[in-house]
Formats: structure tokens, C-alpha cells, sequence
């Protein structure tokens, strides 16, 4: 799984480096001839460990597409990279997609984000929302899940990692959440596509079918 992520962002960024505190990891990411960097198993987040690579990378911009989004596409990993572009003050981007099973919007492992009207995201929840999504006697609103993509800014990404976590993190346990919590923007980019988090046997199992048969969603 860890390949294909690999080799996705590959296509659409100038550097792939995995930060890992697995050596099995580590040793896979080898084994196709990718580069990989042994991390502190001390970090709360997966955002942290990207964050003490990033303080020895010599550029303006860190992507952080997640190790378990194995049908992620390039596309999306470029979109995502284009509003800290075309807004210097902008500290960080991430993507999402509007809902369109239902099972989506009440399944936790299938993270909920709203944003306001300039795309900037105001909260993200495992539980549904906006509620008025749920029910078709109200004005029409879309929900739209988060797909676990991030654009950073090398500057913010080592001020985030040192940023003490919050009470909303916690509680959802999503780390998005301490970046909103301590006042900074998160911009969201509308993707059609529909990749897949692996974060059970039957996502996995999913996964292999739709990339056996060469199926992109």
C-alpha cells in the first residue's frame, strides 16, 4: 500500500521521502528503491513525525499525503499545493469531497469537514455535519468528507509540530483540529475524486479490488 502512495505523490511533487518510526516500513519503502527517514517513536501525530523531517528539507512547501490513501490521485496532490501559491499568507490546504452514500456521512472512520464561503474549513468531525445535510425537509446543504491530504508551508509545519494539542483534537481525534483551535486558516480544495482511506480489513479489501482491476475513483 505504502508503494502506491509512494509512487502517486511521485508523480506530482519534486522529492517523496517517508518518515517512519517502523524500520519494517522503512525496509519496504527500500525495497522499490524509495527513500525513507526513521523519525522518534516519541511524536503524538502523524503531522509531528513529518515535521522533524522537514526541519532538514530545503524547500518552501511540504505535502503530506497519508500512508493508508492508496488510490490517491497526482491531480489531487498538485490541487492541493496551488492555493499556498497564489496566497503567501495562507499557512496550510488540505482537500475535501462532497458525500454521496449515505453510509459516508454516520460512518465515523470517514472524517466530516465544513467550510465557510471563501473554502476556508471551520470544523471536522467524525460525527455528521452540517445536520441539516441529514434531513431532506431543509434547505439543501452538501456534506463533504475530508480526504486525508495536507499542504504546508516548511515555516507553519515546524511551528504546528510545536504547538501544545488542544481540547477538540483530542476529542475527535483529529489533528487538523489544533491548527483551528490556535486560530489559523485551513483551506480546503473541492476534489471529485473519491479515493480511499484504508482504515479497516474491508477498505483494504476494497482497495486491492479497485487496483487490480486498474479502477480509478
Amino acid at each position: 500500500m505504502i508503494e502506491h502512495v509512494y509512487r502517486r505523490a511521485a508523480d506530482a511533487v519534486d522529492a517523496v521521502v517517508v518518515a517512519t518510526d517502523d524500520q519494517r516500513i522503512a525496509d519496504a519503502v527500500e525495497s522499490f528503491g524509495g527513500i525513507a527517514r526513521m523519525t522518534s517513536r516519541s511524536h503524538r501525530t502523524g503531522t509531528d513525525r513529518i515535521a522533524e523531517v522537514a526541519a532538514d528539507l530545503d524547500c518552501a512547501i511540504i505535502v503530506n499525503p497519508q500512508g493508508d490513501e492508496p488510490l490517491i490521485e497526482p491531480a489531487v496532490i498538485t490541487a492541493v499545493v496551488e492555493p499556498l501559491r497564489t496566497d503567501p499568507s495562507l499557512p496550510m490546504a488540505t482537500v475535501r469531497r462532497r458525500i454521496r452514500d449515505a453510509s459516508d456521512y454516520t460512518n465515523p472512520h470517514v472524517v466530516k469537514v465544513v467550510a465557510d464561503l471563501h473554502g476556508n474549513a471551520l470544523y471536522f468531525s467524525r460525527a455528521p455535519i452540517p445536520p441539516a445535510a441529514a434531513h431532506a425537509d431543509r434547505a439543501a446543504v452538501d456534506a463533504y468528507a475530508h480526504v486525508g491530504l495536507y499542504a504546508f508551508r516548511r515555516d507553519f509545519l515546524l511551528t504546528f509540530a510545536r504547538l501544545p494539542q488542544t481540547p477538540l483534537e483530542i476529542a475527535e481525534s483529529l489533528e487538523q483540529l489544533r491548527a483551528l483551535e490556535h486560530g489559523f486558516r485551513i483551506r480546503t480544495v473541492v476534489t471529485e475524486h473519491h479515493s480511499i482511506g484504508v482504515d479497516t480489513p474491508e477498505d483494504l479489501e476494497r482497495a486491492r479490488r479497485l487496483s487490480a482491476v486498474g479502477v480509478r475513483v
